[in-house]
């Protein structure tokens, strides 16, 4: 009694979990002929807009479905003849006049004869238990049309039952979800995990890359074992990760519904349906029912030499921090993909010299075989005459959105064979390790080229002995990030020379806390504290910068606010400004500070009362529920005065990710002679030194010099102009997103976000022995051009639509200080300038014989400029105005 209970159970389940009737797939009724209506459209718009503001089209067409064989073994196993007919295309939504495209054109206008006799061209469906298992057409279809007719085709794949399984049909093979009830069956196609080859890449850092999500899902409803309705509708939705302005929607939709039923031919005998095929028609041929990619023929585009001689004027040095040149570059990228090495050749070959570093941006930035080769070809690394054009190939390597192993291996060769700058040798070795890390991010850290370019990094900076050497190595390290170089960077920071030590320590800061160890932490405390040995004040900050910034214990803490008051004055007031900067910003390390500070001995007046100019101050530039990007400023002086480090970063931070957007350090050391001050403890024996260096976009770039050495430091006092000197300037490819969409319906959909960047960084320090001031200065001046561009393609029509976000802005960074008395007049300003912000959203409809209807609508608004807040010990001496300097003052600027 209880088995035959169980069994019951069992059976009711099985039952409403089914649609009543049949088990497993549809099945047609012998000797009917099944007309049904339908329909398939496609829209275009923006995420959050209504679909009539999108653009689109529609095609209809009757269908007649008849049974053509059914396996006499078994009833799920059927051969049934799809055949489309009565073809319409018309708009998705109303356009009237000239606005509607189709007005006034037949059906074989618009598609082409051929087109629509091939999409009328009856295909063959072998079903069994409701899945298809071959689909048969003839041979040489037009591609594009071929996709339309697997797309219905697809409708006719289900099955009646709930459940899970792995499907193939003209989306690829996909993991779909079958819910049934009665007269009724829905079934949800996981996109995401539809495995079908398609062209595409990606920015592979989240915070310039683009969030999507994918939703189809297909309803059935269900008479007799047969669909009596199918509604079909899927959803792709993109946007700009870091701007959610820029956003774009395909929404495509598929509607069959039974017309009529009437007699229909007879069944054919046969117990092979390969055999049946044949006596049906002996040119069908079994095909995947997986859609096919096909490339859209461009009518009346420019020829690659005409469009860079339209474009080239965008590309002047002068026009490089304007959006106009931003958008060029990025244009040009799209034509330089589809070009051959040869095109590009005679391209470089015949440009003149200002306008080939915007040209080499972009040919490299386009990061197709041809464009490597093309440059590799065009470059001589031998020779010291080009080096300007080298630097910027190199760098827009080492910015290269999608690098592949290819890319490494060229730079590899490039490094083994002659090079005749060694500031060119020293900035490959820096690019390798940019893409050493970007192939390890993209799970390809075990390829040989990145096997290669570990060993060269590693093996290199463990051998050096000259002191450039070791340089290049770190430098190197800290765009790698290897974690099997953090013995050797240890090694390093307790080394005796203080620049050496000190890029050892800003390389270990480039790691993930995960990394920074105990035996880490037990070293940069000892470094700190000058257990073993003196070190320059650089050092010691970095270093303390690292336990602070990695979980610090309460004795770390502890031992950290109790060396304050003991330090060097600058330094003294330089820890006190970071641990206030902690509080006040609510850094993670800001709970173990409060806890510690709870002690009388640790937090009283006279620790915590120290004068000084050096500061430490973070900031947000703009923030939102889901992102935020910040601006912090730290500025190290010495006890004479002299500017010793100053360090600005944009970090944009998005979620659980963030990206270092820009750091430019203004070091000096050694200049105390010049105004008779003693130096600090720790760098009595400094040679004179000046320079800059740069991190743009989580990359390292080569250090620039202002001066070394007393007698270049006093030629350029006599000499210099206080014209800033330039670290980073060219066009940029921030965001780089394509990929092609084979959507159910049978369309193709392609999808292109793509980021611009005109950049021109420069910094200058500026010294008078007359006035006794020095004033450092750091500018950024940037365009930046957004797109996101989407179209839909069958072949004889195309839709689309381009979102266009555009900006130009300049942000500066002035320091002055007056040394002429202690404690010395600081003033630290960092200026943003008002700034157009512009937003354009394009959509278009057009034929392929050319016709089309285009709109555009577009806003521009003003940012206003502002400034930003910065820790600074005196106030007032912002609102003084210097007197200018004597025109035939023998100090100089430099």
């Amino acid at each position: 009694m209880i088995l035959l209970a169980v069994f019951f159970l069992c059976f009711i389940s099985s039952y409403s979990a089914s649609v009543k009737g049949h088990t497993t797939g549809l099945s047609l009724n012998n000797d009917r002929l099944y007309t049904l209506t339908y329909s398939t459209e496609v829209f275009v718009n923006q995420v959050g807009e209504s679909l009539q503001e999108g653009a689109g089209y529609k095609i209809s067409s009757d269908v007649d479905v008849a049974l053509v064989w059914r396996n006499p073994d078994g009833d799920d196993d059927q051969l049934i003849k799809v055949t489309m007919k009565d073809v319409n295309v018309e708009n998705a939504n109303q356009r009237e006049g000239g606005k509607n495209i189709f007005k006034g054109k037949k059906t074989s206008q618009i598609i082409g004869k051929d087109n629509l006799a091939a999409l009328q061209t009856p295909v063959l469906l072998h079903l069994t238990r409701g899945k298809i298992t071959d689909y048969y057409s003839h041979p040489n279809e037009p591609v594009g049309v071929r996709n339309i007719k697997r797309g219905l085709a697809s409708l006719f794949q289900m099955q009646l039952t709930s459940g899970t399984a792995n499907e193939v049909d003209i989306s690829g093979n996909c993991k779909v979800t079958y819910q049934a009830h009665h007269d009724k069956v829905t079934k949800i196609k996981a996109l995401d995990t539809c495995k079908i080859e398609r062209p595409g890449f990606t920015t592979q850092n989240k915070v310039l890359g683009i969030s999507s999500k994918a939703v189809s899902m297909t309803t059935y409803k269900i008479e007799d074992s047969f669909v009596t309705a199918v509604l079909a509708e899927e959803t792709y939705a993109y946007g700009l990760n870091f701007q959610r302005m820029a956003t774009g929607k395909i929404v495509s939709r598929q509607k069959l519904e039974l017309k009529t039923t009437a007699a229909g031919p007879g069944l054919m005998a046969g117990k092979k349906v390969d055999v049946v095929v044949k006596a049906v028609d002996s040119k069908y041929t079994s095909v995947s029912l997986v859609g096919q990619v096909f490339e859209s023929k461009c009518k009346r585009c420019p020829s690659l030499s005409e469009f860079w001689q339209a474009t080239r004027k965008q590309l002047q040095p002068d026009n490089l921090a304007k959006a106009d040149s931003a958008r060029s570059f990025l244009d040009l990228i799209h034509h330089f993909r589809t070009a051959k090495k040869e095109e590009l050749l005679q391209i470089l070959k015949s440009e003149k010299k200002e306008i080939l570093p915007q040209l080499i941006d972009a040919i490299t930035s386009a990061q197709t075989p041809d464009s490597l080769e093309a440059m590799l070809e065009f470059l001589n690394f031998k020779s010291e005459s080009d080096i300007i054009l080298q630097e910027r190939f190199l760098y827009a390597c080492g910015f290269a959105s999608h690098p592949n192993e290819k890319l490494l291996q060229a730079l590899l060769k490039t490094f083994k064979n002659p090079i005749g700058s060694n500031d060119i040798r020293e900035t490959v070795v820096i690019i390798i390790g940019a893409l050493t890390r970007k192939l390890c991010q993209k799970e390809a850290c075990k390829a040989p080229a990145v096997a290669e370019a570990k060993k060269l990094i590693l093996g290199g900076l463990e051998k050096a002995d000259k002191k450039e050497d070791i340089k290049m190595y770190l430098l190197a390290l800290k765009n790698a990030v290897l974690p099997e170089g953090i013995p050797l960077l240890l090694k390093y920071v307790e080394s005796d020379d203080g620049p050496i030590s000190h890029l050892a320590a800003t390389t270990l800061q480039r790691y993930d806390s995960s990394f920074i160890t105990n035996e880490v932490k037990t070293i940069m405390n000892r470094v700190y504290h000058q257990n073993r040995k003196v070190h320059e004040k650089t050092v010691r900050t970095t270093a303390a910068a690292i336990i602070l910034n990695n979980n610090p214990s309460y004795m770390e803490v502890k031992n950290l606010l109790l060396s304050i008051g003991e330090l060097p004055k600058e330094m003294n007031r330089y820890m006190l400004s970071v641990v206030q900067d902690i509080l006040r910003f609510q850094l993670p390390a800001s709970k173990m500070i409060r806890r510690v500070l709870k002690e009388m001995v640790v937090h009283n007046y006279d620790r915590f009362a120290k004068s000084g100019s050096s500061s430490a101050y973070t900031g947000y530039v703009e923030r939102d529920p889901h992102s935020a990007s910040t601006y912090s400023l730290d500025i190290l002086y010495s006890g004479s005065g002299i500017l010793r480090r100053s360090n600005l970063n944009i970090l944009q931070y998005l979620e659980d990710t963030h990206l270092h957007a820009s750091q430019v350090v203004l070091e000096a050391q050694g200049l105390e002679a010049l105004i008779a001050a003693s130096p600090d403890e720790g760098e009595e024996n400094l040679d004179s030194f000046a320079g800059m260096s740069a991190i743009l976009f989580d990359v390292q770039l080569r250090p620039v010099t202002f001066f070394s050495g007393y007698s270049d430091l006093m030629a350029k006092v006599l000499s210099a102009s206080g014209d800033p000197i330039s670290v980073v300037k060219g066009l940029t490819l921030l965001t780089d997103h394509s990929q092609v969409i084979q959507l159910q319906s049978g369309l193709k959909a392609n999808v292109e976000f793509q980021g611009g960047l005109a950049i021109d960084i420069s910094g200058a320090m500026e010294f008078s022995l007359w006035y006794r001031e020095s004033k450092t200065r750091v500018k950024n001046r940037v365009a930046v051009v957004l797109t996101g561009d989407i179209t839909v393609d069958s072949s004889f029509v195309n839709v689309g639509q381009e979102v266009s976000l555009e900006t130009e802005a300049a942000l500066e960074f002035i320091s002055t200080v007056q040394f002429s008395q202690y404690p010395f007049l600081v003033c630290m300003q960092m200026d943003k300038q008002e700034a157009p912000f512009r937003r354009y959203v394009t959509r278009y409809e057009r034929l392929s014989t050319g016709k089309g209807y285009v709109s555009q609508k577009g806003k521009e608004t003003l940012i206003p400029g502002s400034e930003f807040p910065l820790h600074q010990e005196n106030s007032d001496m912002c609102k003084v105005v210097f007197a200018p300097q004597a025109e035939n003052s023998s100090d100089g600027w430099f």
